[in-house]
């Protein structure tokens, strides 16, 4: 299992859970909140790398 499908299960996992223990509109604002504010959080440059990687990755 690579390193991305790791992340991407646990991250699931996690969602699984906070809408098991939280409403359904708390657990969305959380899973939609924590890499929104990531990314926000990153360097204007870090983020045009981030871009940059993500549309080499597409195949652009």
């Amino acid at each position: 299992m690579s390193k991305n499908a790791k992340i991407a299960a646990g991250g699931v996992a996690a969602g699984l859970v906070l809408l098991i223990w939280l409403p359904w509109w708390a657990a969305l604002l959380v899973i939609l909140g924590v890499p929104a504010a990531a990314y926000l959080a990153l360097d204007p440059s870090q983020r045009s790398r981030l871009r940059r990687v993500s549309r080499k990755e597409l195949g652009r």
